[in-house]
């Protein structure tokens, strides 16, 4: 019961943060949502900045067990890369998640406590070295084609689909995020697809 509890503040706060930012969602919020009262949020995560980073954790989890699915799934780098992006596409389009906590708070890094900081940073971390390790092994079977090094085309890719979700939330229209990434991906790939 405990574990599902701590589960659901989790999510809720996770969707608090997207729908609103961190400065903006309080533990009355969750309560409201999770219908539970406020101490036993503070039961489960102390402070809003542990629970934010919790949040951000467990988005970098899923990242690395997610690509590394992609990995084990699908042979072309290209393709893994196109999987990842239609991944996000379907997030958007769908109003699951409907944007990269991470790059949420990534906007709101000056004025977020320290140890949430640490969490956004090992986020775009993790997708970065992912990015660059696909990029590479796109490059060296011949299915990706880059103009600079794969460490600066992958933050380029990285800013790109984060640029696309930001574009899509701020017109209400997924097909932007369609539309910027597909062209993203068409540049670097080495034959048409």
């Amino acid at each position: 019961m405990q574990v599902d509890t701590a589960e659901r503040i989790l999510k809720t706060a996770e969707a608090l943060m997207i729908e609103r930012g961190y400065s903006a969602f309080s533990y009355a919020d969750i309560a409201e949502a999770v219908a539970i009262r406020k101490p036993s949020i503070h039961h489960h995560f102390p402070t809003k900045a542990g629970l934010a980073a919790a949040v951000l954790k467990a988005h970098r989890e899923k990242l690395v067990e997610g690509t590394g699915q992609l990995d084990l799934q699908i042979r072309d780098p290209w393709k893994r890369l196109r999987a990842y992006v239609q991944y996000w596409e379907g997030c958007i389009r769908g109003r699951t998640v409907p944007f990269c906590v991470a790059a949420l708070m990534g906007a709101e890094l000056p004025s977020l406590p320290e140890e949430v900081q640490v969490e956004v940073r090992l986020y775009f971390s993790a997708l970065s070295e992912w990015l660059e390790r696909t990029l590479r092994a796109g490059v060296g079977a011949g299915v990706i084609v880059l103009e600079d090094s794969a460490a600066a085309e992958a933050q380029t890719l990285m800013a790109v689909v984060h640029g696309a979700m930001l574009s899509a939330r701020a017109t209400g229209n997924c097909e932007v995020f369609q539309t910027v990434t597909a062209a993203a991906l068409k540049r670097i790939a080495a034959a048409n697809f």
